[in-house]
């Protein structure tokens, strides 16, 4: 049976409360032995705050694959928080990759709205606060619509960074309507780091060009909003799961992000 929001040294589900509704997360604790390198913390000074992340999946919600990115995020020393994107629609939601698979997840994406995510986000870094009982620095990592839930995450001032990979429509709108997210990067006062493949259909090359012109007029150093395209990669390429895995996109992809986890 899930936990029900309280701190817990164990793998597996729990609930997060004290949202607009219940959020049904997949916690991975940090491994006190990390395999991923040495732990976040090793060699920083003692007043560097305890890190934390969270997992946003794509669209077809906390599946096996997202639960296995929490726990490789563990593993190398950082607790993650995989925590679930249509709990008002889906809230159990976890679905394999197939064509039926992604209709419905689409569907859930659909009725989700920005207002909606932002707050199931705050509950979220409520809880893990609560949970590891510090003042968190925290990292949001998304995929595909996770992704894009990412880039809206990194708006909100308590969280130090974020990884958006593979998030399609920020050129073109946001969750429930609304201007473009990639709007909303004035506002963001952390790092950012955007990683899309060259070859995804679902990020056409005017989208990817749009994502690197503003991340540049927001950031013309490039060192706190960093936008990176891998050749010939396509929507995906982080899953092993997917067939549209790529094995070279998905190493760099993980060390760029282990490498942030670790600065």
């Amino acid at each position: 049976m899930p936990i029900s929001g309280s701190p817990s040294n164990s793998t597996g589900w729990c609930w997060v409360e004290g949202g607009p509704v219940p959020l049904r997360c997949w916690w991975s604790p940090a491994s006190p032995c990390p395999e991923d390198g040495p732990r976040w913390n090793e060699g920083v000074t003692p007043t560097a705050r305890p890190r934390a992340v969270i997992v946003l999946p794509e669209v077809f919600g906390v599946n096996g694959w997202v639960r296995s990115v929490a726990d490789r995020i563990a593993a190398a020393g950082v607790p993650a928080l995989a925590m679930p994107l249509f709990a008002r629609t889906a809230p159990e939601l976890e679905l394999g990759y197939g064509p039926e698979q992604l209709v419905e997840g689409r569907r859930h994406k659909d009725a989700a709205s920005t207002d909606q995510i932002l707050a199931d986000l705050n509950a979220a870094i409520a809880w893990l606060q609560n949970t590891l009982q510090g003042n968190l620095d925290i990292t949001v990592v998304g995929f595909c619509f996770g992704g894009h839930a990412a880039l809206l995450a990194a708006s909100l001032p308590q969280v130090s960074q974020a990884f958006d990979f593979y998030g399609a429509g920020v050129a073109q709108g946001r969750p429930g309507g609304g201007a473009p997210s990639l709007e909303l990067l004035p506002q963001v006062q952390g790092q950012l780091t955007c990683l899309c493949g060259s070859a995804d259909p679902l990020i056409p090359a005017e989208d990817r060009a749009a994502i690197a012109s503003a991340f540049l007029a927001a950031d013309p150093s490039g060192k706190r909003l960093r936008y990176w395209e891998f050749e010939g990669a396509d929507h995906g390429f982080m899953c092993e799961a997917r067939d549209s895995f790529n094995p070279a996109a998905a190493e760099q992809g993980w060390r760029l992000l282990l490498e942030a986890l670790r600065a």
